[in-house]
């Protein structure tokens, strides 16, 4: 897309991975040398760069992209350097300057476009990659893992996440999301008819209640909900709406299971009944997807 830097807020926008401005298409790339043309296209773009990244489709072709991509960055990077173009990127430097993105379709062609450092994914591709923790019963807590990740900045996970705190996983069987509270101190009430498996099977900090978690209320209000169930959207959302309306809990990190054809249909109404909900009961809220 071509758009002006204040048309999109990166962090409202729900199924886009990243936000980049494209500047060139470049067709048909000289298998013995891609690195000219490309070069050329960049030097006509105004202003430096402070960090270069190169990516492909998130497909089983773009992986075998990325071993190219591999031994292409350090080749194209060197050579922008010397043009001046790049410029090194510290830990804390060159937040202000854009960022410079190749993306290759394929070998043979690549989109060139820039993104802003703060109004963009900080991961390459969008795609925040989790390592599989060990001890988790499930690779479903890499699914709140990322959730943490997206939506809290760091003064906010040590914020919101504190050792100490109460939370109810509703649907928590075998106990994947679970995994991610006990291991920040937070005391779980794990509600789910299934049962938990490996360490969260006697851990100190999990209470199992064997209920079903749409008639489940809690004996007194709790810091978290989080939801991971297979159920319909609107079932879903009806139910997160229903804890905040009754006071049960102050923050939520839910999962909707989206229809392949209408997500973004499903999404609106699920979200829009929420929000209206709330809104009916003066609740002040912030709400990310």
């Amino acid at each position: 897309v071509s758009l002006n830097d204040q048309s999109l807020n990166y962090r409202e926008l729900i199924f886009a991975r990243q936000l980049i401005r494209l500047h060139r298409t470049i067709a048909d790339l000289p298998e013995r040398d891609r690195l000219t043309p490309i070069l050329s296209a960049i030097a006509d773009l105004p202003g430096n760069f402070g960090a270069l990244w190169l990516e492909v489709p998130d497909t089983n072709d773009g992986k075998t992209l990325s071993a190219f991509t591999r031994r292409f960055q350090p080749l194209l990077e060197t050579a922008l350097r010397e043009q001046g173009k790049l410029q090194d990127d510290g830990p804390n430097t060159n937040r202000h300057l854009p960022r410079l993105h190749v993306f290759f379709p394929d070998k043979s062609s690549a989109l060139i476009g820039i993104s802003d450092p703060n109004n963009s994914s900080a991961a390459l591709m969008g795609i925040v990659r989790q390592s599989m923790p060990a001890e988790a019963p499930s690779r479903s807590t890499l699914k709140l893992a990322e959730a943490i990740e997206v939506f809290m900045d760091r003064s906010e996970q040590t914020r919101l996440l504190r050792s100490g705190m109460t939370a109810v996983d509703l649907g928590a069987a075998p106990g994947g999301w679970i995994w991610q509270l006990v291991k920040r101190g937070i005391r779980v009430a794990a509600v789910d008819n299934g049962p938990m498996k490996g360490v969260l099977a006697k851990h100190p900090l999990v209470e199992h209640l064997k209920q079903d978690g749409f008639k489940f209320a809690p004996r007194k209000a709790v810091d978290w909900l989080v939801c991971d169930m297979v159920e319909k959207p609107s079932k879903v959302a009806k139910l997160i709406e229903d804890w905040f309306a009754a006071g049960w809990c102050k923050h939520a990190i839910f999962n909707l299971k989206l229809p392949m054809k209408q997500r973004v249909a499903a999404l609106d109404s699920a979200l829009g009944g929420i929000r209206a909900r709330l809104d009916e009961e003066g609740i002040n809220y912030k709400m990310m997807a």
